[in-house]
């Protein structure tokens, strides 16, 4: 099929559903730059608002000002990479924003990651220096003589962005449990480093372009294995503004309930960049808890919440959702997983129920280009589809592995093209190579690894993953990176991980282990595995089982045969619920 046939699926809906514009003019400026223009004029608006507390834009930007000052006296230059792993707080916006107003790159990891994937991440990235939480801190102080290129730690405390008898309750409670820092020369605290930024006169602001580089975020690559994905202005700033375009429900002065995380695409992308680039509020939610986002619905009332399919599934039936108002949402968006037909069905019967008049709208898209790329129409949906691709992005499908697209209806890969598409993985030209691809049409396209089709009016209908991947509560889980882990464990032979069928998290980790010669398979042997995983592995990864086996099933040419455990394990399930 010749690429006019299939190609301009960014446009056929427009004519029918929404106010949506078929292109965008994007600045060529830095993140913070497109910010900061925007905000001329709404200074007294609030930017965002943690734990009650709010902060306005002009407030916000001032503070972000301080900060990069703050970064230059401390010796970071233009190109120096920054990790930042914390939550979703005031202290880490402010960083992100002000390593990007420097000319730095921000470096984003999980601040639930295990030292082992920390230390592979500073070094992986070459990182300078880090932001990260004084909760977090002692896995960073564990590692610290195998982090080579990190020469400065910057500590910040929650309780720092609280008042009155919030801050007084979390120093009675959580607080105390806090291990102390001791602070030097090259651990100092934020506060320490804002005071810095007020004393320094030097330069310090970089004139950055769309193109320069800004954010790493991590995925696993076509292969399965971690990867840095190299971002730019451009991407994000695009995202943005196509995000605000196609999403048609974006007002200046409104209120996202940020509970996705920063080091997320997602959660970076749409919940916090795409809310400040519109003027919107971030009510930036550190750490998420059903009960506690009931609450937060209550007392907010915000008009955007946006998460996973197991965030919705969790609202679905928690008992405090009763009697709640939801008429202010004027936008609910699912991402990160697939959102199956049946619970976008309960979840849309739950937000009429509740006053919404608004639908979840289910979007899509990969790491690889920062997060979504494809949205529900505000007003009108396909049922099984993911959606419509936002303004500039051309869709297509191809024959799995290969530039052929095929035609309409035809199951094959996911392939896009448009203005958020990555630079390519860090330090790894060979599967850029294999990931980034120039077409016949003369287009850059991503080639995703995912399965679907595409109707002629444009609608894209996603499948399955081509990579082997488990999703767990909406985390992206490497089998491999696990293997390699649980296989280092001196009793271990060799192992293989698989996704098991969860009603909650859409999967949960199972590990099928073979133990060395003279090991043997006790609890005493399975405690000490799981003590080394915890180490490790992140918490929302670790296997929730270790079974030992003699022997794994294998292929002809002697792969471990993991489909033939996959299948064992539903077959399990469904003897379970024939039982039960």
């Amino acid at each position: 099929m010749k690429m006019n046939q299939q190609k301009s699926v960014k446009a056929p809906w427009l004519d029918s559903y929404g106010n949506v514009p078929r292109t965008i003019d994007y600045p060529d400026c830095s993140m913070f730059q497109l910010i900061e223009e925007n905000a001329k004029g709404y200074e007294n608006y609030t930017a965002y608002d943690f734990m009650g507390k709010g902060e306005t834009y002009g407030e916000f930007i001032k503070k972000v000002y301080i900060c990069a000052r703050g970064l230059s006296a401390e010796g970071f230059r233009e190109g120096d990479r920054i990790t930042v792993c914390m939550p979703n707080t005031p202290q880490a916006v402010i960083m992100f924003y002000a390593v990007n107003l420097i000319g730095c790159v921000s470096n984003m990891i999980h601040p639930l990651s295990s030292e082992g994937e920390m230390k592979f991440y500073l070094n992986h990235s070459k990182s300078r220096g880090i932001l990260i939480l004084d909760g977090f801190f002692k896995k960073l102080e564990n590692i610290m003589w195998e982090l080579p290129y990190l020469e400065k730690i910057v500590v910040a405390s929650i309780s720092d962005e609280l008042s009155g008898i919030k801050k007084a309750g979390f120093a009675l409670t959580k607080g105390r449990k806090i291990p102390k820092v001791r602070y030097s020369e090259d651990i100092i605290s934020f506060n320490n480093l804002m005071k810095r930024g007020t004393e320094y006169r030097g330069e310090f602001a970089a004139c950055k372009k769309g193109e320069d580089q800004a954010v790493i975020l991590y995925s696993g690559g076509t292969t399965g294995k971690t990867k840095g994905i190299i971002l730019t202005n451009r991407n994000f700033n695009a995202l943005a503004l196509q995000t605000i375009a196609a999403g048609d429900c974006v007002s200046r002065g409104h209120k996202m309930l940020a509970i996705m995380p920063m080091f997320h695409g997602f959660g970076l992308g749409v919940c916090v960049h795409t809310m400040l680039v519109g003027g919107c509020v971030c009510v930036l939610v550190p750490q998420f808890n059903v009960k506690t986002y009931a609450r937060l619905l209550k007392r907010v009332q915000p008009n955007y919440i946006a998460g996973v399919p197991t965030l919705y599934e969790a609202l679905l039936r928690s008992r405090n959702m009763k009697n709640v108002d939801l008429s202010c949402l004027e936008g609910v968006f699912s991402g990160g997983d697939s959102l199956s037909v049946f619970l976008k069905r309960k979840v849309d019967a739950f937000l009429r129920e509740h006053g919404a008049e608004v639908q979840i709208r289910e979007g899509y898209g990969t790491t690889e280009c920062v997060t979504a790329s494809c949205l529900t129409p505000k007003d009108f949906f396909k049922e099984g589809s993911i959606g419509i691709p936002f303004p500039d992005t051309y869709y297509k499908i191809v024959k799995a592995s290969t530039k052929v697209e095929i035609p309409y209806g035809d199951e094959g890969e996911i392939c896009i093209s448009g203005p958020t598409v990555m630079e390519g993985y860090l330090d790894d030209p060979e599967e850029t190579e294999s990931t980034l691809q120039i077409h016949e049409d003369g287009l850059l396209w991503l080639h995703t690894g995912d399965l679907g089709t595409m109707d002629e009016e444009g609608f894209v209908y996603y499948k399955q993953r081509l990579k082997r991947m488990i999703i767990s509560s909406g985390y992206s889980i490497y089998p491999s990176q696990l293997e390699n882990i649980i296989d280092s464990h001196p009793d271990v032979l060799m192992c293989t991980v698989i996704g098991v069928p969860d009603p909650y998290k859409v999967q949960k980790v199972k590990a099928f282990v073979v133990l060395k010669r003279g090991s043997e398979p006790n609890e005493e042997t399975r405690e000490s595995i799981r003590r080394y995983c915890s180490k490790n592995i992140a918490k929302y990864a670790m296997p929730y089982e270790f079974e030992f086996r003699n022997k794994l099933p294998q292929t002809l040419v002697g792969k471990v045969a993991y489909t033939v455990l996959e299948q064992e394990e539903l077959a399990k399930l469904a003897e379970e619920k024939e039982n039960f």
